[in-house]
């Protein structure tokens, strides 16, 4: 017999949660929400809003699939590729799921429903769409009481966007350490004095800050703090005008431009992607990780052959980049995230399992390493057994560049350093290698003294 699994990310709600049997994924839809949940599907709103790719489909199951006999009814959700977390997101990506929310709460109120959770976590991005994933997070709307999600949604989206936005677009990062969103006293205080003008900022962050530290260890009652609908309404509207006018504007970074400054050749550009792709359809991934896509070009060139692609990038500006043409594209192909390799998301939240470290996550079908190696071994250190066995790891199949000492952009890295890497050697690499794959095949990259490796994991 199978054994159901409950989700470590799902255990807050009373409402209901998520688990797992046999590697299907379920939703137990708890007693205690079934006047929310059938006012949700009686309404319209649920039938409008995955029409609308608001709201992840489901279809009810067997109840004899419950886990506890609190059970009402059991779901299945559609399931999504790829789960990613708000601060590995770009700042366009954050906007998208922010707005999103918003339009969601906007339908929820006009069918006489509301949201009650706001968590950025309820967001999840097929390619470039967001999508809310919480099938438990609405409850009927009642008239006069004040919104509930409304400091959640403030911590979770506009605190984050603002910090992005008018200091340091990294600043998302906060949230691996606040996950529970960013408390809004700490964002006033990191915003620049001139955010006051903006009067969004001054209501939602500095006011709403001032008004916690004011109430902070008190009861508040809702009693005698009548909400009326068009007020209610305001308070969304007035969010998604903040929302809608914070913008990135984004210098130049290191790698942003990369493709710009490549030293390949038009013609060596084209013969790298034709030999990616081959690689690709020989192997027929489901799922390819693409480490280091900057911009996404060959993240683009796998995700054409058919496979679902993430790709990862160190980059801000290079991940916005990616995620733009996603969005100009209509890709639901290829999802765009941020991720330092060397720093990669961990396994956060309660007992270290709450959010999935990427490891955890995977391991895809294949991943992609090119012209990354060297940054990796080089500007960072990191011996080339080290990366061998982490990739490892990522993947079945592994499609990597090994980029030599000679290459113009490994001389750009030594520029300014020792060489202290007399092992970085291609024959170093591919004895290294060996110890977790076998070569498959093994190409020259024309126009550059670049070599791609199609590679498969033997080690477990």
């Amino acid at each position: 017999m199978t054994t159901a699994t409950p989700s470590p990310s799902s255990f807050r709600d009373p409402s209901g949660f998520i688990f797992s049997v046999g590697g299907v994924i379920y939703r137990q839809i708890n007693v205690a929400c079934r006047g929310d949940f059938d006012a949700l599907i009686s309404s319209g709103l649920y039938d409008e809003l995955t029409k609308a790719g608001l709201l992840v489909s489901h279809a009810e199951v067997d109840p004899a699939t419950r886990m506890s006999d609190a059970a009402y009814k059991v779901i299945r959700p559609e399931r999504i590729p790829f789960i990613s977390y708000p601060y590995e997101w770009s700042f366009s990506q954050f906007r998208a799921a922010a707005l999103c929310t918003l339009d969601i709460q906007k339908r929820a109120v006009a069918r006489g429903m509301s949201l009650k959770d706001c968590s950025a976590y309820n967001i999840q991005f097929v390619g470039h769409r967001p999508v809310f994933i919480d099938t438990l997070s609405f409850e009927k709307y009642r008239e006069g009481e004040p919104w509930v999600a409304y400091r959640q949604f403030c911590q979770h989206f506009l605190a984050p966007l603002a910090l992005m936005a008018h200091v340091d677009v990294r600043l998302s990062s906060l949230l691996r350490s606040c996950i529970d969103g960013i408390p809004l006293d700490l964002t006033a205080r990191l915003l620049p004095h001139r955010s006051v003008l903006d009067l969004s900022l001054l209501m939602h962050i500095h006011a709403h800050a001032k008004s916690q530290r004011a109430y902070a260890g008190k009861r508040v009652s809702a009693k005698g703090h009548h909400v009326g609908k068009m007020a209610f309404l305001g308070i969304v509207d007035s969010l998604e005008s903040a929302v809608r006018k914070l913008r990135w504007k984004p210098g130049t970074t290191e790698w942003g431009d990369y493709y710009a400054a490549t030293n390949y050749s038009e013609g060596g550009v084209e013969a790298k992607k034709g030999i990616v792709a081959g690689y690709v359809r020989e192997t027929s991934p489901g799922t390819v990780w693409d480490l280091g896509g900057n911009t996404g070009l060959f993240s683009r060139v796998a995700a054409e052959t058919g496979a679902r692609v993430v790709s990862f990038d160190v980059d801000p500006l290079a991940v916005e980049r990616n995620y733009q043409q996603a969005v100009k594209e209509k890709n639901t192909s290829v999802l765009p995230l941020v991720l330092d390799l060397t720093n990669p998301s961990p396994a956060i939240g309660w007992d270290h399992s709450e959010r999935a470290s990427l490891l955890d996550r995977g391991p895809a079908d294949m991943a992609m390493a090119l012209a990354l190696i060297h940054h990796l071994a080089i500007s960072n250190n990191v011996p080339l057994d080290r990366i061998a066995a982490f990739l490892a790891r990522c993947c079945r199949w592994l499609i990597i560049e090994f980029v030599p000492k000679s290459d113009s952009q490994v001389q750009r890295l030594l520029a300014s350093r020792v060489d202290i890497f007399p092992q970085y050697t291609q024959e170093d690499f591919e004895r290294v290698f060996a110890g977790h794959f076998a070569t498959l095949k093994k190409t020259p990259v024309a126009d550059s003294e670049r070599m791609l490796y199609l590679l498969e994991r033997t080690s477990r």
